[in-house]
Order: structure tokens, then sequence, then C-alpha cells
């Protein structure tokens, strides 16, 4: 039998917010080499349909399985939400793992009370597939969803912190943590989120748990290479390689928001979804 353990996992995001997901595969896995495919030319994803994301998320997969992974991780929430089963129909051979079962089974344990609430974008929140998937972990919990648009475009201006970003933070969350139903957890439902991480729990306190579903993601993603005989133990750090379909600059420079590394412009390669 073939030794698919040294191909690349592909890991796809609607822009850079993914980012996020792949550092934390990285810290875990070290060993595996990554092709992070962002596309940029048609981001936004969470104001689109459900059928658009869907079309989007298949010629996202097509294009890094012509490189020949061996694992796909959605790291994108709204394909996560809208585009697994599609995908997995399209490429039963091919692990495919999103970010919201991960994220889901994560809050469930985190929570103190069972109180938990949600950020995303609004498309996410309208797939209902956070709460479906955290009712699934922790039957009788009370989930509360919540898009929040303003905070992608925050973070991709790097306004994490300071008066402004409080203030916008402000005006989403208060109402849904004060008063005697208020939320004892907040699931981050973006890959942008988890940049404004340290300003959610400094204005919500200790006593409110943040939970970023990266970090769970790729503890998933690990046991499934695992179970499989697909992970690569290696002691040397893999490759990455970086995709966009458009403003490769752009994606440089908003990057450093979402991992320590520094990618310079000539590692950021366009391709053309169409």
């Amino acid at each position: 039998m073939q030794d698919l353990s040294n191909l690349p996992i592909g890991v796809f995001d609607s822009g850079v917010g993914g980012l996020t997901v792949l550092k934390a595969v990285r810290e875990r896995l070290p060993g595996e080499s990554l092709i992070y495919l962002g596309d940029t030319a048609r981001l936004p994803y969470g104001t689109k349909s459900a059928q658009t994301v869907a079309a989007y998320a298949l010629e996202a997969t097509r294009a890094l399985v012509s490189y020949g992974i061996k694992a796909l991780l959605v790291a994108d929430n709204t394909s996560s939400a809208h585009a697994l089963d599609a995908l997995r129909a399209e490429y039963p051979g091919l692990p495919v793992i999103g970010v919201v079962e991960p994220g889901a089974a994560a809050a469930a344990a985190a929570s103190a009370r069972g109180r938990i609430v949600v950020v995303a974008t609004e498309s996410t929140v309208q797939a209902g597939t956070y709460p479906r998937a955290i009712l699934h972990s922790r039957p009788g919990a009370q989930v509360t969803a919540q898009p929040c648009p303003l905070f992608v475009s925050m973070v991709e201006e790097g306004l994490v912190d300071g008066p402004i970003a409080e203030q916008i933070v402000r005006h989403y969350l208060d109402p849904l943590f004060s008063g005697p139903d208020a939320g004892d957890c907040l699931l981050l439902g973006c890959t942008h989120f988890p940049a404004l991480a340290p300003l959610f729990q400094r204005l919500l306190g200790p006593e409110v748990a943040v939970v970023d579903s990266a970090s769970t993601t790729a503890m998933v993603l690990e046991d499934l290479l695992s179970l499989r005989r697909l992970r690569n133990h290696s002691a040397i750090p893999g490759d990455i390689r970086y995709l966009v379909t458009d403003a490769p600059e752009r994606f440089v420079r908003v990057a450093r928001v979402f991992v320590p590394w520094i990618i310079a412009a000539p590692q950021v390669e366009t391709i053309d979804l169409g």
C-alpha cells in the first residue's frame, strides 16, 4: 500500500481568518506539510447564500485535491456550516473536517451553566449549525447565536483593542452577558474572532469562558490522522504553501494579525478557481 503520510493537508478558508486554524495545526502537528488556500477574490462568504458557499467550497476543494492532499480542513465557519456534506459526498475517500463540531463540543464542555453565546457571521448564524451541534453535545443548553458583522472588518484593519473596538464589542455583547440569563461561555464562531479574544476576555471577566475552535479542531485532526495512519511524525517541520485567489499583498499584510511568523509576498501564489 502507498504511504500517504508524507502528503500535505489542505486547509481552506474564504480569506485570511483561517490562518488561526493553520497556526493551531502547525503548533500541534509540526511535522505536517500544509497547503493553505484563501479565496480572497470572493470573500466574505458570511453574507452569501448557502448554495453559493457550497459551490465556492467545492471549487476550492477541487483545487486543493489537485495538489495531492491527504486530508481537508475547512477552516471557514460558513463553509463548515453549509458545505461539509457536499464535500464529503464529492470526495468520499478524503477525510474532511470542519470547525463547527469541534468548537461546539469545546463550548459545551467549557460552559459552567450551559448558557452559551455564539458570535459568528450572519450566514453562519442563519444556518443554525452551531446551536444544533452544541445541543448534540450538551442537551438542554441555552444557546444564543449573535451575528457580529463588524468584527471581521475590525480585525482585518488591525482594530483589536482600544476605545473604538471596545465600544463595538460592548454593543454586541453587553445585552447577552448581563441580567439573570447572562451567558457564561462565548464561542467564537468565526476564524477572525480569536484576534479579539483578549479584548473579549477583559470585558467579560474571568467568569466567562471564551472558546476558540482552532485548537480543538487541531486535536480532532490529529486523532483522525492517527486513526487512519496518515500522521507524519517527522522531526523536521513540514512545508507551508500559501495560495490565494486575489490580492496577495493584502493577504500578507492582514496575515500579521493571525500568525506570529512573517509571510513574505513571494511565498504567496495566486490561482484561479474559475
